[in-house]
Parts: structure tokens; C-alpha cells; sequence
């Protein structure tokens, strides 16, 4: 997946402000300097030693491994790698499970020793439909034959990049990718191997959404883009507080790790998974040791494999129960003001223009 058609200040429409900044400072602040161990000021995990890690693009932690996935353009296949000790960074097993995946770009936790696959791109948005798979991770290399659920859109085709699994329920989500906001889509409590799986609406999140987690208690989500990314509370879809991310080049994967510490991978071969720097409090929600009325709203300012409860995609929704009805994003906001910035920059350089011309007719 690239970056194009991305057009509009990206520092304004998805730069981390308010509580991130204060988040980012908590734990030591993110720079951009590059020093041993560390990239924009942010602790180096491991990086891709396999060659065939070229463009990561999600990204689940599993016990002591990281699982990760290509972008489109692979087969279907997942790598499960060393996430710490001396062999951080080598895969250690690969499992593959279809030569015909369209476009692969999302992980979700399934349970231990397995993760979800979401074959859910679609840059031009013209699938009929799209398609997740659960299958089995770990070492040693192999090939599976997994069940492959298909799923509809109720409004046309989109593109997708983030997969979601509610812990407490193993109900999955879709969320899409779109440069004017992000929508987040429910799929069936239990899919029909069969059949078409309707998907069904839920509310919005932010623009350009590369990848997401569930908090640890299924109590809040994360949702990045390529330069930021935003915590809600679930299901409401309130947005409780911006999350600062370490700078990447093309930033498409995000993980939870048992402690509630949040994970970050982007493309590229040999690039670095960094541990995102968030304060204690961050910390805390996302493992779900804070009420969820203690958190400050943005207005005011996926779990871990291993340990999801249950292993289908079955399971109830919480009170979820339409399109989320919220008070105006954030990030609404910001985009409104980045477009008029952009309109009135563009009347006035025509009115140069126009004055320019007449000048020259005199």
C-alpha cells in the first residue's frame, strides 16, 4: 500500500497533539534522532532479519513471538519471528495457506498459537467481496488448509487494512481506509464458512487507517494512520485520547503486548519494530486497570493472542447496536480546518492570478 493520494498537511489532519504529547513525555519524549538501539527516540525491539519481510503490514504479538504479514503482491502467508533474545528478528516458522490471496494486509489475535488473516485490501474498491482466515503460527514451517470466510460490505466496496478482534467476545471488525475518515464495520457473531457474511456498520474513526489493536479487556480500541493514532473507547467509539507514534516510513502495523505496551512495524526489508513510548496511564487503560470513565476524552484534551478468551468468531457486541452517534471527532475537526486552509490558499492565489492578468492588460 502506498501513500499516495495523500494530500492534505498530514501533520494537521493526523499529527498527535494533546494528551499524546503529554503521553510521549511521561515516557520519555520522542525525537528525531537516531541513536544505538533506538529510532526517532524510540526503543528498537528487533528488526526483520528474513529477506522475505518486505512490507509488513500487521503485526500480533503472540507469548515471545511476533507474527507479521507482506502487503499485497505475496502469496498467502504469515511469519512468526523471534521477538526476543539472541534471535530476535529470525523467523522462526511460516505458515501458508492460499497462493491465491488477492491482497493480504491485516493480523488480528485468534486465540492462542493462532492468528486471523484479513485479505481485505482493495486500493481500487472494486471487490465484490473480501475474505479473513484463521490459521495456526509457531515454529516450523506449514502449509494449511483453513477455512476462508468471505465478507460483503452493506455499501459497496472499500479499502481495508485494519482487523480487529474483540477479546472478549472474538467478534472480529473491519476497519476501512479512506482519506476523509475511517469506518468501522462488524462482521456476523458467527461466520457462515458457506455463505456471504454481511457486514454491518458500526461508526467512524480516524482517516488513512493502516492497522489497530483491542485493549487487553476489550474496554477501548487503537486505531493508527501513518502518522499518529487515536484511542476509543468501545463500543461507543468516543474518542478518549490521541496516541503519539514514533515516526516510520510508510508506518502500517501496531500490536499489544501483555503488559499493555503498544508495538509498531512499517515496510521495507530490514526495518525496525519500535516500542511506542506511553506513559504508565496509557499503560493501564489498555490493559483495562483504569475505569473507563477515568480516562480524559479527546474533547477535554486487539489483545494479545496468547491471552484472548476464546478461539471463534462468534460472540456478542456489547451494546453496539447501529451506527455510533458520538459527538464530532477530533480529527473531524482538524480536516475541516486543513480543507479550509487549503480553499482559501486557493482563492488567493487565484486572485493573484486574476490581478496579474489585468495588469498585464493595461
Amino acid at each position: 500500500m502506498t501513500l499516495a493520494g495523500v494530500v492534505l498537511a498530514p501533520a494537521v489532519l493526523f499529527g498527535p497533539t494533546g494528551q499524546a504529547a503529554a503521553d510521549a513525555a511521561g515516557a520519555g519524549a520522542v525525537t528525531a534522532s537516531t541513536a544505538d538501539g533506538r529510532e526517532d527516540g524510540a526503543e528498537v525491539v528487533l528488526r526483520w532479519q528474513d529477506p522475505r519481510i518486505i512490507e509488513s503490514s500487521g503485526l500480533v504479538s503472540v507469548g515471545r513471538w511476533l507474527v507479521t504479514t507482506n502487503d499485497s503482491g505475496d502469496v498467502g502467508r504469515v511469519f512468526t519471528v523471534a521477538a526476543r533474545g539472541a534471535d530476535a528478528g529470525e523467523t522462526v516458522g511460516v505458515t501458508t495457506w492460499s497462493q491465491d490471496a488477492v491482497d493480504v494486509e491485516a493480523l488480528a489475535p485468534g486465540g492462542p498459537g493462532h492468528v486471523w488473516v484479513g485479505d481485505i485490501g482493495d486500493n481500487e474498491a472494486q471487490r465484490d467481496s473480501i475474505a479473513v482466515t484463521r490459521v495456526p503460527v509457531g515454529v516450523g514451517d506449514r502449509t494449511v488448509d483453513s477455512t476462508v470466510y468471505t465478507l460483503v460490505y452493506p455499501d459497496g466496496a472499500h479499502d481495508a487494512e485494519t482487523l480487529l478482534r474483540d477479546p472478549t467476545t472474538g467478534r472480529l471488525y473491519v476497519v476501512t481506509k479512506e482519506l476523509l475518515g475511517g469506518t468501522v464495520y462488524a462482521a456476523p457473531r458467527t461466520l457462515d464458512p458457506d455463505g456471504t457474511n454481511r457486514l454491518r456498520r458500526v461508526g467512524p474513526v480516524l482517516p488513512i487507517a493502516t492497522d489497530g489493536t483491542f485493549a487487553l479487556d476489550g474496554s477501548a480500541i487503537v486505531v493508527r494512520g501513518y502518522f499518529g493514532a487515536t484511542l476509543y473507547e468501545w463500543p461507543s467509539l468516543r474518542e478518549l485520547r490521541d496516541v503519539a507514534l514514533p515516526v516510520q516510513d510508510q508506518g502500517e502495523g501496531l500490536a499489544i503486548t501483555r503488559g499493555g505496551g503498544l508495538l509498531e512495524s512499517t515496510e521495507g526489508r530490514g526495518t525496525a519494530v519500535l516500542r511506542v513510548p506511553t506513559s504508565a496511564a496509557l499503560r493501564a487503560r489498555l490493559r483495562g486497570d483504569e475505569p473507563a470513565d477515568a480516562t480524559p476524552s479527546a474533547s477535554a484534551s486487539s489483545g494479545a493472542a496468547g491471552d484472548s478468551a476464546g478461539d471463534s468468531a462468534g460472540g456478542g457486541v456489547g451494546d453496539v447496536t447501529g451506527d455510533v452517534t458520538a459527538s464530532v471527532p477530533g480529527w473531524v475537526l482538524a480536516g475541516i480546518a486543513g480543507l479550509a486552509g487549503v480553499l482559501v490558499l486557493g482563492v488567493l492565489v487565484a486572485l493573484a492570478v486574476a490581478a496579474a492578468r489585468g495588469l498585464r492588460r493595461r
